[in-house]
């Protein structure tokens, strides 16, 4: 009795393909490998050399010693640095919240469909995000100027006498009101396109269902936008441990309100070019790094949790 034996085409086609580690394939890395490259160079090489400079510290006598965790203790223990931190914990807890809340309240009015010019409207509220940070701060300083500016010309021109906004009591929400006119355009337009994506079937079953614009504002716009929504303030609390820009433009024109030490990131670039303490800023940065991580890990986990 003969067995039929298959043909050579089937043998070929039903062999043992070859094991995944056989045969390699480095195309993957050639696509990757810029990236890889430039994150390795832009980011975590910066990273590494700061936490290797945080380690030693200038001695009068010796030079560059290895001093191993002192320069993080130090920094817990600095008064300057706890206060620039209250600081910004403090604008970012009045500031944030209001800078959301107006973009978002300016994004719903142009998804709404009832306010004419909305082209022009959503240009004109992004508008400031495209100024640069220095020429907008430069800009509003000169507006706070008691003896110069729109505050000084409304004291002569009505003879009253205005609060000083770049005093030391009113310099921290002056610095707000620059911030908030510099990112409410930016804010409103994520919140914009993300609710543009929202699919027309929703509105049209809450239209049969006789649900008004509020409900279906917090009932449909609002949970579809929570991704939106938890992005923004990720980003605002990034940009208000990073403030920097506002405060060293304005310290000439208000050197008795503003300090060096006014926010951690001031701080840390007096430190390290006013006072040629490398060393310790780099400690006092890894540690604010180190803050800002956590927090907006925590507003992460917080903003995508289901039925939160």
């Amino acid at each position: 009795m003969t067995t039929l034996q298959p043909p050579p085409a089937a043998k070929a086609r039903t062999a043992r393909p070859p094991a995944r580690g056989d045969r390699r394939s480095w195309r993957g890395w050639g696509f990757i490998g810029p990236f890889v490259a430039v994150f390795t160079l832009v980011f975590l090489a910066p990273i590494v050399y700061s936490i290797y400079l945080s380690l030693f510290r200038d001695q009068l006598i010796g030079g560059t010693q290895f001093v191993g965790l002192d320069n993080y203790q130090q920094a817990l223990q600095d008064d300057q640095f706890w206060a620039s931190l209250g600081r910004v914990s403090l604008f970012l807890a009045v500031q944030v919240p209001i800078m959301l809340f107006l973009g978002l309240l300016i994004a719903l009015a142009l998804d709404s469909g009832r306010l004419y010019g909305t082209d022009f409207f959503r240009i004109a509220i992004f508008l400031p995000y495209a100024v640069p940070a220095v020429v907008a701060t430069l800009m509003w300083g000169f507006m706070y100027g008691t003896k110069y500016g729109l505050v000084g010309d409304i004291n002569d021109a009505f003879g009253v006498t205005l609060p000083d906004p770049l005093s030391s009591d009113l310099v921290l929400a002056s610095i707000g009101n620059i911030v908030t006119w510099e990112f409410v355009g930016y804010n409103m337009l994520i919140f914009y396109s993300a609710l543009k994506v929202i699919p027309n079937s929703l509105y049209e079953a809450a239209e049969i269902d006789g649900a008004g614009q509020v409900r279906v504002i917090t009932a449909i716009k609002l949970p579809a936008i929570r991704g939106a929504l938890v992005i923004a303030t990720i980003f605002s609390i990034i940009g208000s441990f990073q403030l920097f820009n506002e405060p060293n433009i304005l310290r000439p024109l208000a050197r008795n309100a503003i300090t060096t030490d006014y926010t951690p990131n001031f701080y840390t670039y007096s430190l390290s070019f006013n006072g040629q303490q490398h060393n310790y800023s780099a400690a006092v940065a890894i540690i604010m790094g180190l803050i800002t991580m956590v927090i907006a890990y925590v507003v992460q986990l917080r903003g995508m949790r289901k039925g939160a």
